[in-house]
């Protein structure tokens, strides 16, 4: 399946409505961008996903939505590419400076382990201890 752009109608009024169909939307597998116009109430899905379920989920959170287009999603243009190549080459000789991935979550030292106390009495100095003789 080729990327799409699907342009949806949603009755959308205010941030809040805007950010349940952001979410709802980003929730599915695929999905490129999002753009939302809250001035023209229309929600503009790039990626490889099927409009129709978009509008089906959709529709069962209170949103009223129509499907206004779905055509084939523009190719980045051959220039940019180009330039980007360029950018490679100019960059081949130089090494590169090094990636810092952030760490996914904080990091706590191990906890040392349990000191075990000992006891040094015997079992006739113990007033608690039990003996069977």
């Amino acid at each position: 399946m080729q990327p799409q752009k699907a342009v949806l109608k949603l009755d959308i009024h205010d941030n809040k409505d805007k950010r349940k169909a952001m979410k709802i939307v980003s929730g599915f597998a695929g999905v490129d961008s999002i753009e939302i116009n809250l001035k023209d109430q229309k929600l503009t899905v790039t990626g490889v996903v099927d409009p129709v379920q978009l509008v089906g989920k959709l529709r069962k959170k209170p949103f009223s939505t129509d499907i206004l287009s779905v055509e084939p999603a523009q190719k980045k243009d051959e220039n940019k590419k180009d330039d980007q190549d360029k950018k490679k080459d100019d960059n081949k000789g130089k090494a590169d400076p090094a990636k810092v991935y952030p760490y996914p979550y904080p990091y706590y030292p191990p906890l040392p382990p349990p000191y075990y106390y000992g006891r040094n009495m015997s079992a006739e100095e113990d007033p608690n201890g039990c003996v069977i003789c």
